[in-house]
Formats: C-alpha cells, sequence, structure tokens
C-alpha cells in the first residue's frame, strides 16, 4: 500500500449491528475497534475518511451529513441515497471542501462515475444506457438459453445467490432506476432523481417472448436508458429487444456493461462484473485511495456536483421507440387488415410481422413498429383493444435503438 500510495492506511474504528457477533467469526484481530454506534466513528479525531456500506436511506444520509459537517472525507456504495438525496450530499462535501465519493453506487467494479467525471469531461454526452443490474440479466439469461419461464430462473437465481430473499428492488427494476439517475445526473451536467425515471421490470416476460425476439434477430435485456437532446432528458428502465449484433447482446449471466456516446468520442462500452462483494470493495477501495491521494497533496474538493444546468424532464408519452407486441386474435379473414389499420390510424408503421396459428381457432400476431411516439402507440393499443377480434394483447415491449436510429 505504502508502494501505490506513498502513505499507510489504518483501520481505526469499525461500526456493526453487534460486534459480538463479529467479535465471535475473528481470529487475532483487534476487536478493540468495534462499535455498534456509527457517531463513534465520525466523531474520532484520528478518523479522516469514514466509508458508509449501510446501506438505506437512514441512518445512513445522517451519518454521512455529520461526518462531512465533521470535515471527513467519505466513500460509499449507497446508490439508493445518493439517487435520492445525492444533490445534498454533494453540496454538503463542497461546503466543507471535503471528497465525497461513491463509484460503487452504480455497476460495482466496473469504473463509470470517475470517467464520465474526468476522463470523458470533454465529451457532450447524449445517451448512457446499459445492463446494470446482474440478477435480471442472470435469469433473462438463463430463459434465452435454456428456456426456462420467469419463475423458474428466478428460483435458480435465489439458489446459486444471485438474487436476494426478497428480489423486488431487482426483478421490478428500482435497483437499475436508481443507477440509471446516477449516471444521467452526471452525464448531462442535470439533476435527475429516482422519480424521474420510467421503470418497468422483467416479471412479465415470458418465454415466448423471448423466443420470437429470437426470431426477429434481437435478445430481450433489462436496460437502463437515458437520452439527453434540445427538448429534455428522457431516462427509463425496462426490458426491451436489442439486436443481436449489439455488443451489449452478448454480455450475459451476471456481468453488466454501460454503453455511451459523446461527440468527440464517439461510442465508448464499459463491460464487467457489476455486483459482488469483491467487486464492490475493488470500487470502495480505489475511492479511498484517491482521497488519499488527495489529503497528501493538499487537494480534496477538487470534483463536486456537475450539475450546473436544469434541464427538463421528458413525459414518457413524449419520447420515441419501436415496439414488439404479441397479440391473440381470432383466426379469420379480415382480421390482419383491421389490425394494420388501427395501427395506421394512429400514425404507427410496422416494421415486422409474425403470424402464427394457436389453439382453438386463434392466432398469434407478433409484430414490431417503426419508431413511434409513445403517446400515439398507447392510442394505437387502446383502438386494438377495442376490437372484439382481438382477444388478448399478451406483451408489449419497447426495441432498442441508437438514438440516431429513432
Amino acid at each position: 500500500m505504502v508502494n501505490k500510495l506513498g502513505v499507510e492506511l489504518e483501520i481505526r474504528r469499525i461500526a456493526v449491528k453487534d460486534p459480538q457477533e463479529v467479535i465471535s467469526q475473528v481470529e487475532e484481530k483487534d476487536t478493540g475497534i468495534l462499535t455498534s454506534d456509527w457517531r463513534e466513528v465520525v466523531e474520532d479525531d484520528t478518523v479522516d475518511i469514514v466509508i458508509e456500506l449501510m446501506g438505506g436511506l437512514e441512518p445512513a444520509k445522517t451519518c454521512i451529513l455529520a461526518a462531512l459537517r465533521a470535515g471527513k472525507h467519505v466513500v460509499t456504495a449507497n446508490k439508493d441515497l445518493v439517487a435520492v438525496s445525492g444533490r445534498e450530499l454533494l453540496d454538503a462535501a463542497a461546503e466543507h471542501k471535503c471528497d465525497f465519493l461513491f463509484e460503487a453506487a452504480v455497476a460495482g467494479g466496473i469504473p463509470i462515475i470517475r470517467p464520465m467525471k474526468q476522463c470523458l469531461l470533454g465529451n457532450n454526452i447524449t445517451e448512457i444506457m446499459g445492463i446494470v443490474n446482474g440478477t435480471t440479466n442472470f435469469i433473462l439469461t438463463k430463459m434465452e438459453q435454456e428456456g426456462m419461464e420467469f419463475q423458474e430462473a428466478l428460483d435458480l437465481a435465489t439458489e446459486l445467490g444471485y438474487a436476494e430473499a426478497d428480489p423486488t428492488s431487482d426483478i421490478e427494476g428500482l435497483d437499475a432506476g436508481r443507477k440509471v439517475a446516477i449516471m444521467a445526473s452526471i452525464g448531462f451536467h442535470s439533476r435527475v432523481v429516482l422519480d424521474d425515471v420510467h421503470i418497468e421490470g422483467i416479471t412479465k416476460i415470458t418465454a415466448k417472448d423471448i423466443q420470437y425476439a429470437g426470431e426477429m434477430g434481437c435478445t430481450i435485456k433489462l436496460l437502463g436508458v437515458a437520452r439527453c437532446d434540445q427538448e429534455g432528458i428522457e431516462a427509463y428502465v425496462c426490458p426491451m429487444l436489442i439486436s443481436g449484433t449489439h455488443p451489449l447482446a452478448s454480455v450475459n449471466d451476471s456481468y453488466n456493461a454501460v454503453f455511451l456516446h459523446g461527440d468527440a468520442v464517439e461510442n465508448v462500452m464499459f463491460f464487467g462484473r457489476g455486483a459482488g462483494s469483491l467487486p464492490t470493495a475493488s470500487a470502495v477501495v480505489g475511492d479511498v485511495f484517491d482521497i488519499a491521494r488527495n489529503i497528501q497533496n493538499g487537494c480534496c474538493g477538487r470534483i463536486s456536483c456537475s450539475c450546473y444546468k436544469e434541464l427538463p424532464i421528458k413525459k414518457m408519452e413524449d419520447t420515441k421507440n419501436s415496439f414488439f407486441l404479441r397479440m391473440l386474435v381470432e383466426d379469420k379473414c379480415g382480421v390482419f387488415t383491421d389490425t394494420a389499420n388501427a395501427f395506421a390510424q394512429n400514425q404507427v408503421s410496422l416494421a415486422q410481422i409474425i403470424q402464427r396459428q394457436a389453439p382453438e381457432g386463434t392466432a398469434e400476431l407478433v409484430v414490431i413498429t417503426d419508431s413511434v411516439r409513445e403517446g400515439d402507440l398507447e392510442k394505437a393499443i387502446n383502438t386494438l383493444k377495442a376490437q372484439a377480434t382481438i382477444k388478448e394483447i399478451a406483451a408489449v415491449l419497447r426495441v432498442y435503438k441508437a438514438d440516431k436510429e429513432n
């Protein structure tokens, strides 16, 4: 460590829920540094850097603010808190000339926060998108490669430790939504919070959807997408079809990847382990080393909040995407024409169509639309639902295309 930093780092205090339980699990360790009260860490005059890994909004927020106000630098992996209260925490750090770093809050061990704040700062970033949740990516990979249904794949993910006992935050897209809010704020220099992100999970995806996507040359991934143009920022997380030729299509299992576009660098992709104790620890330790160097050189607080703009957040109905729809219709003459007319009446054109026989006098109709305003697509769906020949609209999924393709 001395060779890397020129200084020795020492752990002075550790706050845990139950010190006695920790003591029983360690051998020949200095257990005197353990406490159950985080205040003892923050109020220790010998502590220069506080690492917050408790998660959640409270007491994490109170702890971090207390540390910053005491002139201590902070490293956190708390995406929940940064996505909701990032501005307040960064403002407090700036006020007290402290470093507040959170590389581990997004994509685990994959560097993405620091590259956007430093290496890519000369770019005007217009799009950030990627796979930023390993649990859902593992589930969708198993559904695609082994033909599993959602629940079967989720059970396997739980058994192997990829999914928590309560996987709601992952499978409903909330975890990815927090990361999208953080990346959009940094990339577009305008504050985006969790409530600004439209979020849909993967619980309704079926093996049949994945099969049809494959026939159309696509795979289904839970993607976080953030775009910025003259009209404002759009940010959403949802399962999307993505072309099999796109680099993200081959990102499988628990791996994560972030793909961004800048005006100078064009396309850049960051790939690796997005979660897990060691990848997360890698990012945390990297932040600690960065602060240690700043302390040595008397240059702490160099990079604070970079949100100097106040850009509007687009309503979801005003965004544009292509769509995949899977419908069960009556198998009789004229149904296809009526269905096509329902789309045309609402300014929705069709790019691909598959029709298959289904049981009991029905047919399965699968279409991919051209790029369309979401509000118009919703009108088309309502028109279709009013037709007696449409038995069910079983799936409606977005199709990812690069911004220049929409």
